[in-house]
């Protein structure tokens, strides 16, 4: 996903998208523990993605702090 999608979203949006991205996480993380999978790649995808939510959700944060 881009930051642009990522951009677009409403809070409550963006709140549900990290909340669905750290569950994939969760469950790819568990499936290697349990030597199902070895999509390391699929797993620092959703990582980054993570990064990105979390960002532009600071970033809103920090530009609703200045206007007040």
């Amino acid at each position: 996903m881009d930051a642009e999608k990522i951009r677009n979203l409403t809070d409550v949006e963006l709140k549900q998208q990290e909340r669905e991205l750290n569950d994939q996480l969760f469950r790819l993380k568990f499936q290697l523990n349990m030597g199902q999978t070895e999509s390391l790649k699929k797993i620092r995808g959703l990582r980054k993605d993570i990064a990105r939510v979390k960002t532009i959700a600071r970033q809103r944060q920090m530009a609703a702090t200045e206007k007040s």
